[in-house]
């Protein structure tokens, strides 16, 4: 497999923590150029500082993904510090714990807003970079194994993941003569702080007992045994944005050990 990103122009959304700033990293060590975009402007310069001061390429950025001014000033400003955009990561995103009769309108926008229209606008704003380059490019999508499977008390956050699964493929099919290529990662039980929120929401909901029981009784069932970490989708993130997945397009890759078989 081809893995060198040497001279790419990367953007990373919600790469201030978590999954995100793992991938930033992974790319990075590959040769990226990498913009860590976060709604965060803390955590996103503290996440690129890290990423120099390891000898990388990057540049912190704060993004509203629900705000189509912003993403396209996020991606001229990529473009400016790197000279193109290569790989747009749309991995931003917020989870939310609600019993199925308890979800709101309000706590369905919410969610819909960041999860699936954020997705959308950072999706449409980076195809038409790419294609006012003409080099083609790379889009990935951060959607989820609830992107696969809806879970309760997380059916609005459910739904979110499997819109973002629906644009990847319809992305893919909207963009592949221009040779932009749209696939989705989809994480599963992963150490985060979205997951001690998850895992929160599931006590507060009266589904389980203890704190972290969510968590391990979910990580427990997977085949290789284990939970996830952020640096299990650094791999799968170089290789989705490297020359190695050229011909891969409209594609979710599950990367969860073994929760979710299709």
């Amino acid at each position: 497999m081809e893995a060198t990103l040497e001279g790419q122009g990367v953007i990373v959304t919600g790469a201030g923590r978590g999954i995100g700033a793992a991938m930033a990293k992974g790319l990075a060590k590959n040769g990226a150029q990498v913009m860590i975009a976060d709604i965060n402007s803390d955590l996103a310069k503290e996440a690129a500082d890290e990423i120099k001061s390891g000898g990388g390429t990057a540049t912190a950025y704060t993004v509203d993904v629900r705000d189509r001014a912003n993403v396209k000033d996020m991606i001229e400003t990529a473009c400016a510090h790197f000279g193109k955009l290569d790989t747009m990561f749309s991995n931003a995103g917020i989870a939310q714990v609600r019993p199925f009769l308890s979800i709101t309108e309000k706590d369905w926008q919410d969610v819909m807003d960041v999860n699936a229209k954020g997705v959308l606008i950072c999706m449409q704003e980076a195809a038409q970079k790419m294609i006012e380059q003409g080099i083609g490019g790379s889009i990935v999508n951060t959607a989820s194994i609830a992107g696969k499977q809806g879970y309760e008390p997380l059916a609005h956050y459910s739904a979110s993941k499997f819109a973002v699964v629906a644009l990847t493929q319809a992305a893919a099919r909207a963009f592949g003569d221009q040779k932009i290529r749209v696939n989705a990662i989809c994480p599963g039980v992963v150490a985060t702080d979205m997951w001690k929120l998850i895992d929160e929401g599931f006590k507060d909901s009266g589904l389980t007992e203890k704190e972290n029981q969510a968590f391990d009784e979910f990580a427990g069932i997977a085949v290789l045994g284990r939970a996830s970490e952020p640096d299990d989708m650094a791999g799968v993130a170089t290789f989705l944005s490297s020359s190695g997945s050229e011909f891969m397009t409209g594609q979710t890759v599950i990367v969860d050990g073994g929760l979710v078989f299709e």
